[in-house]
């Protein structure tokens, strides 16, 4: 996989080395559907299973109904929870006072760890430091890295979307685009808009914003075919989650546009998608590595006293490219749901 230079000297080393250790022990873990507030208890036997005392996780995350990226941050957590011994307690609500709530239930249930996103960050200060009050240690994931250490949180881990969107931009000035609509399908989270920031921070070109409702995906679609046929001068369009960039490839060919795709993270569909050349590349994050870390990383916590980065650095997990270069072999572990 191609890699993105990073411009300061974050490492992902430490993830790396634990989770190739983690590794030898982890067995399948089955991950079924649900919707929000939905709790799975991981901690079935298996082989190789921690001997620890048994403890009880909370993952809360500002997932939307139907994002298969979530179901493989899910899967992620639940392997280390079934390595570690932990039952996984698992909820998610894409409205921030919502998930604020999910996070006090957490808190009034006594739980021994909660992994957060924080994607809308000023929301949650409040019931985190309730939390960390409490004595639970809290560690971020995928949304807040700004903001993670004002909020006190032990550790974090994913990726600097302004890098991962810099990134983008730099690479599509080298596919000869002119002009590239960035699609945001939630407006006011913190992780979208800075991909998009970077995007227009980078890219040569034109770079216009294009606000859609991401849990309607018909609207997203008619909103998408009704700008590229207003305007004929856009020739990339720039997603911001898998579901949404296939949805976007119906819009180009749907309007008649030359315009080509481009998104950030993954699924099994868009993997196949690159595959066949309707989507040119995607960033990836590494979803199924962020939810094994925060999980397993409480773990470590609560068990040896171990936490990553120093309580300094985050953990970062992207962001890398994948395109017809290298998807043949991304492709293996996708069918396996871990990418």
């Amino acid at each position: 996989m191609s890699r993105i230079p990073f411009p300061h000297s974050r490492s992902i080393a430490p993830a790396v080395a634990v989770a190739a250790a983690a590794a030898l022990a982890l067995t399948g873990c089955s991950s079924s559907s649900g919707g929000k507030r939905a709790e799975q208890d991981s901690g079935a036997a298996s082989a190789g299973k921690a001997s620890t005392p048994r403890m009880t996780i909370a993952m809360v995350t500002h997932a939307p109904a139907g994002d298969t990226f979530w179901d493989t941050i899910r899967k992620g957590a639940e392997a280390a929870a079934a390595k570690d011994n932990v039952k996984l307690v698992y909820s998610n609500d894409e409205t921030a006072a919502d998930q604020a709530n999910l996070v006090q239930n957490a808190i009034d249930q006594k739980v021994d760890g909660i992994a957060v996103t924080l994607a809308k960050p000023d929301a949650m200060k409040a019931v985190v430091a309730k939390a960390e009050q409490a004595g639970i240690p809290v560690v971020g994931l995928n949304a807040g890295l700004d903001v993670w250490k004002q909020q006190k949180l032990l550790e974090f881990f994913g990726q600097d979307e302004s890098v991962s969107g810099q990134a983008l931009g730099t690479k599509l000035n080298g596919t000869g685009a002119k002009h590239v609509l960035c699609v945001i399908q939630a407006q006011g989270d913190i992780n979208l808009e800075q991909r998009c920031a970077g995007v227009k921070k980078t890219f040569g070109g034109t770079t216009d914003t294009l606000y859609v409702n991401g849990t309607d995906m018909p609207s997203v679609k008619s909103t998408i075919s009704a700008k590229l046929t207003q305007d004929k001068s856009i020739d990339e369009v720039v997603t911001l989650g898998a579901p949404f960039a296939l949805t976007a490839a119906q819009s180009v060919s749907e309007s008649g546009s030359s315009a080509k795709v481009a998104t950030f993270d993954l699924n099994k569909d868009l993997i196949s998608a690159i595959e066949k050349g309707t989507v040119q590349f995607a960033v990836d994050q590494q979803p199924y590595l962020q939810g094994y870390l925060a999980v397993d990383s409480l773990w470590l916590y609560r068990t040896n006293g171990n936490y990553l980065g120093g309580g300094e650095q985050p953990v970062l997990t992207g962001p890398a490219f994948v395109d017809k270069s290298n998807v043949e072999t991304v492709a293996k572990f996708a069918a396996h749901g871990t990418r």
